[in-house]
């Protein structure tokens, strides 16, 4: 199959986006962006309630959509816009996800599960529709081991998505009737989740919900031109749009920060477990290339892992030493102006040797100090509370990534290879759309891109802890930070030709963020009402709202 130049085949394209504030999504769309200015319209869908206008528009190529996927013809209640989707897309691409391992299992079946199955009805309707792109995880595997083939989901383990529907709402109107408060519905809601995806083989709510959205869409695809990305632990970019950028500090990036801040004395885990680590920007090359494939020739080979434990594997007893190399070298400044001082993380293979030594080292001297705090009127308060969080905290990241490190599983790539040799054979810029990960030196990464990146976005946490939301009327200011962020003024900077604006610099694209940002606040004003609106956010490096 001749692939022929990518960026040719985005010009004059309409693509829909969902999951926009997500970092796999942020990455595509600056992509899409830059690579190609041509590109007809985006339109961004974005959760919204209670928004006056159908849509936000920005420019005349980006559109931002409020809707709910969860609801049926994703929440859209202007019926102009939806005709105006229906005949317009050329492309449709899903990265919307709830990706909190013990979220409450209603609210990640409606994004997870629901929200696939309404968006691949909406995308049945779309008349122009080349292509649905999807991004699913590699981790849909649940617990299967060896060598884990790129295969379709239709029978897996005997799901029942009507059944968990039912025990879903059974268990909320048994909750409102006996008038059990928000806290104890959200608390039992979260427990469901994962009692239910250990029952059928899954190890958390987001791997479950994922599993069971996936298997749907394949069943109810019908003639739609589907391709599914699967694509393993999503690491800080390699080297686009600039080397490092992170955007969260949860799985692999959680063992460095707590590393860092000497937080994590020991782990659970085998020594040689291969923890499947990919950069973000190699995934969503792999998504343009697939998407474009899939596009010009459908195939039933559309299932895509996107990782790196076949053909170049990193330990996770590498990736520790990585984090206590770089901390020991250039140590962690504490809120007392003080380095602090790392040390290797002990790696336990089995829970009872794990639990026997947090035991003695750990909970043993915490009942002493409770007992000191009764008999000297709390002198050693202070030092209680702090090994009492260090203790729940480890004791909590065991519990949530303990399967991760223990899983024995290899990725199958076979169809991800062939993309690349099609791409390297035709005249695809495989220089712009790179995703081999034999090409990444482990230690170069984590040293001098990845683990630096995790830094930068560490320090401005600490220097901006505390978020706030803002309403209608209330404008914040310019130094404003929030955590809710929508990539309008990141979309702009590309348009501008400033790509990125690194955070150590900036004093030189004030001008551009004070422009930008009140042009962008008076939008939102404007449009949304009474919906919470924000202001700006560091991420990592590029300026976003």
């Amino acid at each position: 199959m001749e692939l022929g130049s990518v960026v040719e085949f985005l010009e004059n394209k309409t693509i829909l986006v969902s999951g926009v504030t997500g970092f796999v999504a942020k990455v595509f769309i600056e992509k899409i962006l830059r690579v190609q200015p041509n590109v007809k319209k985006l339109y961004l869908f974005v959760r919204a309630a209670d928004i006056d206008s159908a849509a936000l528009r920005f420019q005349n190529e980006i559109t931002f959509v409020p809707g709910d996927i969860s609801s049926e013809d994703l929440g859209l209640k202007d019926s102009n816009l939806k005709e105006e989707l229906w005949n317009e897309l050329d492309i449709m691409v899903n990265s919307a996800a709830i990706t909190k391992f013990d979220e409450r299992y209603d609210v990640a079946f409606g994004i997870n599960t629901l929200g696939v199955i309404h968006l691949v009805n909406f995308a049945k309707k779309c008349v122009k529709l080349k292509v649905f792109v999807h991004v699913s995880t590699a981790y849909v595997a649940g617990e299967r081991t060896g060598l884990i083939l790129e295969n379709p989901l239709d029978g897996a383990s005997g799901l029942d998505f009507d059944a968990e529907m039912k025990v879903i709402d059974q268990k909320l109107n048994e909750l409102k009737t006996k008038g059990a408060p928000q806290k104890e519905i959200t608390l039992f809601m979260k427990n469901l989740g994962t009692e239910r995806a250990k029952l059928h083989g899954w190890p958390n709510t987001y791997v479950f919900t994922k599993t069971m959205g996936e298997m749907l869409m394949q069943q109810s695809k019908e003639n739609l031109s589907l391709v599914i990305i699967r694509p393993t632990v999503v690491s800080g970019t390699y080297k686009e749009p600039f080397p490092g950028w992170v955007e969260d500090l949860k799985t692999i990036n959680t063992l460095f920060v707590a590393s860092a801040q000497g937080n994590l004395p020991c782990l659970v885990g085998e020594t040689k477990i291969i923890m499947d680590v990919i950069p973000v920007d190699m995934v969503v090359n792999a998504m343009i290339v697939a998407m474009v494939a899939h596009a010009k020739q459908p195939s039933d080979a559309n299932i895509y892992h996107v990782g790196s434990s076949l053909r170049n594997p990193v330990t996770l007893v590498s990736i520790l030493d990585y984090g206590f190399v770089y901390f020991t070298k250039k140590p962690w400044i504490n809120k007392q102006g003080k380095p602090v001082k790392v040390s290797k993380i002990i790696l336990f293979s089995s829970i009872a040797s794990f639990h026997g030594y947090m035991q003695i080292r750990y909970l043993l001297p915490l009942k002493g100090l409770q007992v000191a705090n009764t008999v000297f009127h709390n002198f050693f308060k202070g030092v209680y509370n702090d090994l009492r969080k260090k203790v729940k905290f480890v004791m909590r990241v065991v519990e949530i990534y303990k399967p991760y490190f223990y899983f024995n599983g290899i990725f199958d790539d076979t169809n991800t290879e062939k993309l690349r040799m099609t791409a390297r054979g035709s005249r695809t810029e495989t220089d712009l759309f790179y995703f081999d990960p034999d090409s990444i030196e482990w230690r170069d990464y984590f040293m001098n891109t990845h683990i630096p990146g995790v830094e930068k976005l560490l320090q401005q946490k600490r220097s901006f802890p505390k978020t706030k939301v803002f309403r209608s009327g209330h404008v914040p200011s310019d130094k404003t930070i929030t955590d809710r962020v929508m990539p309008m003024t990141f979309i702009q900077s590309s348009r501008m030709g400033n790509t990125h604006f690194p955070v150590s610099h900036r004093d030189k694209t004030y001008f551009q963020r004070q422009r930008l940002s009140k042009m962008t606040l008076n939008v939102l004003r404007n449009q949304i009402g009474a919906a919470p609106i924000c202001c700006w956010k560091p991420m990592s490096g590029i300026y976003a709202l």
